[in-house]
């Protein structure tokens, strides 16, 4: 009789979960409408917002996780100068879902899909910030008479996951398990409550959640999320927390964690074109033999150059966006 009681208590709270997130998820799409445009390609809807005017068109492509939001404050200083375009990879943002595997060589072509569908002409400058920079080095190497110029913003390069260590392996395996626990939690409202909560200045129920939700890792997900996000205009915080509530966007970060060391062997199996002139942005703590690649790959370059912004983490475009506008300026001058 117990046993039925805890089985009827539990099937209950899933059911009220699950119909607060639908709730939620309702609510969310009144409120927060696509700001950009949805365009058909390959099967799919994919969001793509652009602002300014002028040629070349500037492309943004976002890191692992990040949606076109993640660019707003620089993609309007560069809207003053040129036409700066920032989409949303499939499951992320406002854009459809996408089923595994999502290896480099699907995204980079579906990017090129979605520019097409979007009329948005060539030739563009390319802007990669960490997974974003292996996809838009591909882009440019697959099709180098469409790109005259690569910003790489603290970028992930091929070499990083072409043969990843057993640490590296552990930690991609967390990694997915705990995206694939966090899709889990999205659908029965478990994320919404603890974000609203964790934003509202609540703590000690966020931090229970997720000691129990991450193997003992305590808030560190959602604090990490939140803080991320308190780089962002402030106009953007609630559309951004909204995004983490959905479970498309945890299922988009497993699936791209999952296929890392194909994408990697993808992009070492290519070579970017010299004739391409080349921006390289790294962070403070970047370490010697990322600084010392990437200062290569920049020599390599008929225009290159490899900078370090000095107050800022991986987060450059958010830390010290005037760094990243500039380098967009000057290779479009």
């Amino acid at each position: 009789m117990i046993l039925l009681i805890v089985i009827a208590s539990l099937l209950f709270l899933l059911l009220c979960g699950a119909t607060y997130q639908a709730i939620g998820e309702a609510r969310d799409r009144r409120r927060f409408p696509p700001p950009g445009r949805l365009v058909n390609a390959s099967g799919k809807r994919w969001h793509i917002i652009e602002s300014g005017r002028g040629g070349p068109a500037v492309v943004f492509e976002s890191g692992l996780a990040a949606s076109c939001l993640n660019w707003t404050r620089v993609r309007e200083e560069v809207a003053l100068f040129a036409r700066a375009c920032a989409y949303d990879r499939a499951s992320l943002g406002w854009s459809d879902t996408a089923k595994p595997p999502r290896v480099a060589s699907t995204l980079v072509a579906e990017l090129h899909a979605v520019l097409a569908a979007a009329q948005i002409a060539p030739p563009y400058v390319l802007v990669g910030h960490s997974f974003g920079g292996l996809l838009v080095g591909m882009f440019a190497t697959n099709h180098p008479e469409e790109v005259v110029g690569l910003v790489l913003i603290d970028p992930l390069l091929a070499s990083e996951w072409l043969k990843p260590s057993e640490a590296q392996m552990r930690m991609r395996g967390r990694g997915v398990r705990l995206a694939r626990r966090g899709a889990l939690l999205a659908r029965f409202g478990v994320v919404r409550f603890a974000l609203k909560l964790f934003t509202g200045g609540a703590r000690r129920v966020p931090q229970a959640i997720a000691r129990v939700t991450s193997s003992g890792s305590g808030e560190s997900l959602i604090s990490r999320l939140v803080g991320e996000v308190g780089k962002m205009p402030r106009e953007v915080w609630p559309m951004v927390t909204t995004h983490w509530c959905h479970p498309k966007s945890f299922e988009g970060l497993a699936a791209a964690l999952e296929a890392l060391p194909h994408s990697s062997a993808e992009a070492a199996s290519l070579v970017l074109p010299a004739s391409i002139p080349l921006t390289i942005l790294s962070a403070a703590n970047s370490t010697p033999a990322q600084r010392a690649e990437r200062e290569a790959l920049a020599k390599r370059s008929v225009r290159g150059q490899h900078l370090v912004a000095a107050k800022s983490g991986h987060w450059i475009h958010l830390d010290e966006p005037a760094l990243v506008v500039d380098a967009i300026r000057d290779l479009i001058r």
